[in-house]
């Protein structure tokens, strides 16, 4: 268990305002609804007294906070391996496998990425969700950023809703795309099916922005960059299903296996085999928040999505134009 011990005075501006809302002002590091529950046990004392939350303040006076940080998760530390491309103090960045859950929920109670960061680090049950800031997706490969401290949590909580850090990815879509663009287009829950998300009007929806550049293009099918501007839940899945181009193999809104015409049976079996979206987080950058330099991290392409691409270069080859 760890103990933290903050001294500090509280600023005049504060004049007028409640004690717990000054003092979420003036420790961000923590949740509102912690500090509130730090005054009323009395961990937060106000010039040595104990006050309640609404105590409304003058300024000036000196609060002084000695609290326990108690666990946040009672996820059980698993031996889970983790990929970890980099780790401080602060943070650290893995490269998360296809098929392993970020965190427990319904149907995946354990062997999560969570599970495996606990028994990594146990002093990351202390942090909300373990210090997992953003997810991926079950069957989606690649970069994840965890923050170690909750100083280190809340800034890069505020750079991901500022839209500070760069998430670039690699994608396998159907069809013959011509050039790259935009999908700005809010997602929602889907009216119908509660495992998935669809692209709805702005008063049902939230705002999304995808950005995707062609990196090559195939027969019947393209390899593509996409970068997050923002990041909903299955956010390039949504939106390239939107454009009728959905990811290879997505079991949610792929439509199912397509095979061009001639494929060689090589392509065939790689695009039968596929069972998961052709999507691998490649790339993410952002400022270090204890260092303020700014960091980026690169993780290289599956073996299962690299078996794929050469298949379809093979069928390229092979038939020399496009399906069309």
């Amino acid at each position: 268990m760890t103990v933290i011990r903050h001294e500090a005075g509280v600023p005049l501006a504060a004049a007028g305002r409640r004690f717990d809302q000054a003092l979420a002002e003036m420790f961000p590091d923590y949740s509102r609804s912690r500090l509130t529950a730090w005054i009323k046990a009395g961990a937060a004392t106000l010039d040595g007294r104990v006050v309640p939350p609404r105590q409304l303040l003058r300024g000036g006076e000196q609060v002084r906070l000695e609290a326990e940080l108690e666990t946040e998760v009672d996820s059980a530390p698993e031996a889970i391996a983790l990929d970890i491309v980099h780790e401080d103090e602060h943070l650290l960045v893995l490269d998360k496998p296809a098929g392993l859950v970020v965190h427990p929920g319904a149907g995946n109670p354990a062997g999560t990425v969570l599970n495996a960061l606990l028994h990594h680090d146990p002093k990351l049950a202390e942090l909300p969700r373990g210090g997992i800031v953003h997810r991926l997706d079950k069957d989606t490969s690649g970069l994840m950023v965890v923050a170690k401290t909750l100083p280190a949590m809340t800034a890069l909580v505020d750079m991901l809703s500022r839209h500070d850090v760069e998430r670039q990815y690699e994608a396998v879509v159907l069809g013959s795309m011509v050039a790259g663009g935009t999908v700005d287009a809010p997602i929602g829950r889907h009216l119908g099916d509660r495992l998935r998300q669809a692209v709805r009007d702005e008063e049902d929806g939230r705002h999304a922005v995808t950005h995707y550049r062609l990196r090559e293009r195939f027969r019947a099918h393209s390899l593509i960059q996409c970068r997050l501007e923002t990041g909903r839940t299955h956010q390039i899945r949504v939106h390239m299903a939107h454009i009728h181009h959905p990811l290879v193999g997505d079991p949610l809104y792929g439509g199912g296996l397509r095979l061009p015409k001639g494929a060689t049976p090589e392509l065939a079996a790689a695009l039968r085999g596929f069972r998961r979206q052709a999507l691998h987080a490649e790339r993410l950058a952002f400022t270090h928040p204890a260092t303020g330099e700014p960091v980026a991290f690169e993780a290289a392409r599956p073996a299962d999505q690299q078996a794929l691409i050469e298949a379809l270069h093979a069928d390229l080859a092979a038939n020399g134009a496009d399906e069309d």
